[in-house]
Parts: C-alpha cells; structure tokens; sequence
C-alpha cells in the first residue's frame, strides 16, 4: 500500500485552523463563556475598589489583561478538551502532516479568540472606567494583538501537556501564569500608555519587548511541541 504523501505546514495548518474555526463558529459556547467571565472579572475589579474613580482609570490596563489572562484559561483548556474526545488527537497524530501545525493552528486560533474577547472588553472597559484611548486604534489594536500573542503561544503548549493530567484545570494555570508574567507586565504598561498618553515616547520600546517574548515563546512551542504531544 502506498504511503499518503506529507502534507505542506502551512496547508495543514490552514486546514486545522480552519476546523477549529469552524466548530467554534457553529457551537460559540466558548467565546460567550469567556466574554460572560471576562465581563464579570471587569465589573468585580470596579465594585472591590469601590468609587475611587482616579485609582481604576490609571489602573485600567491592567485590569484588562488580567480579564483577558483568567478568561485565557478557559479558553486554553477547551482547545485541547475538544481534541481528547473520540481519540481527535491520535488522529491528527496519525495524518500525513508535521505535528508542529496542530501547534501553529492551535496558537493562532487561540489568539484570535482572545484578540476577539479584547475587542468586546475595550468598550466595555471605557464604559465602566470611564478611560479614554488617548493614542488611537492603531497602538491600542497593536498592544491587543501582541498581548494575545504573548499568551496563547506558551498557553497552547501548557494546554496539550496538561490535557491528559487528571487536575488540568489547577495544574494549566500553575504552569502558565509564572512564565507569562514579564509579557503581562509589558502588555498592561502599554496599555496604560495606549489609554493614558505616552509624552516620553516609551510605547516602542514595550513594543519591542513584547516581540522578543513572543518570537521566544512561538519559537520555542514550534520546536518543541512535537514532543509535547507524542506519546
């Protein structure tokens, strides 16, 4: 019997990340648990620290990534759940394709889930906190993306190790929140410049930080994931 011929990595990375797509697209129960929480997080932070209206617009940053780090969790943990029932994993183990796409579809469809729940926050956030995006939509979607980023590539892996333990739910966050947490500093103080104004022109240089974290975390999942998953 011929061997089926390997399948290109961006071809399979297409075709995973469009499957994931469309699972979520036809269920939505993920994105509208992680919004629901999410909003929930924003409301509890506004109601803990009572009518101090200064201490929550200069803070409102942070606040947000926080939202959008405990929401993650959810998030990061049903990407790989769905792929635990029927044996989906082995399977996909099994297909004629580098194992590194079922990282790099995962990843990126993971990003634009968050990137989508920051998109629902934003609003709700200068609602609530009554902030304003001082420099445009432009940084504040670049800050959003590269945070996103920061977060589902070392998620992602975390997720697929954590997957088979029996206490995944405790053990994913355990994993991942000490590793994140230089890229969630960087990712609220840009986003306090974002909201705030930035006059000594520092906004690049989180920038550039966050990019060194995330081409350090989205290199090493892709080198390292095929063993993650192998049995």
């Amino acid at each position: 019997m011929k061997r089926p011929a390997p399948i290109g990595l961006l071809r399979a990375t297409g075709v995973l990340l469009g499957k994931d797509l469309l699972i979520e697209w036809r269920t939505r129960a993920r994105l509208n648990a992680l919004i629901f929480f999410a909003l929930a997080t924003l409301l509890l932070f506004s109601f803990a620290l009572g009518p101090d209206t200064k201490l929550l617009e200069r803070n409102a940053g942070g606040y947000l990534w926080l939202a959008i780090l405990f929401a993650s969790t959810l998030a990061l943990g049903e990407s790989f759940r769905i792929e635990q029932e029927n044996a989906c994993l082995d399977g996909l183990r099994l297909a004629p394709a580098d194992a590194r796409a079922i990282f790099l579809s995962k990843a990126v469809g993971n990003t634009l889930l968050l990137v989508v729940l920051g998109g629902v926050l934003i609003p709700a956030m200068v609602a609530l906190y009554g902030v304003k995006v001082v420099l445009g939509a432009g940084p504040l979607l670049g800050t959003l993306v590269l945070g996103c980023m920061a977060l589902a590539a070392p998620g992602t892996v975390y997720a697929a190790i954590s997957s088979n333990a029996r206490a995944r739910d405790v053990l994913l966050p355990l994993l991942l929140f000490p590793l994140i947490v230089p890229a969630l500093l960087a990712s609220a103080k840009a986003m306090m410049l974002v909201l705030q104004g930035d006059p000594m022109n520092q906004l690049n240089s989180w920038f550039g930080l966050l990019t060194g974290f995330n081409l350090i975390y989205w290199g090493l999942g892709f080198a390292l994931f095929p063993r993650v998953i192998e049995d």
